[in-house]
């Protein structure tokens, strides 16, 4: 699979007592998704399981897939 260009936001939970991860490009008015981790590097890992999971859903659903926000060079 070829590298995946979309954000991840993480941020501690005091709440959860865990990391939290957001991915912000497939976020719509109805959901956002999220997943957590114990530690921030398992929040990563389960941030790219669940997108690698949003892009084959697109895909099979014959869906676009957002546009990856990119931070450009000044």
């Amino acid at each position: 699979m070829k590298p995946l260009k979309y954000r991840v936001n993480i941020a501690w939970s005091d709440e959860d007592e865990c990391y939290i991860a957001e991915l912000p490009e497939f976020a719509t008015e109805i959901q956002r998704y999220f997943t957590h981790g114990d530690t921030y590097e398992e929040a990563i890992e389960n941030a790219q399981e669940v997108l690698e999971l949003l892009i084959e859903s697109y895909q099979s659903e014959g869906k676009t897939l957002p546009q990856p926000h990119t931070l450009q060079a000044v």
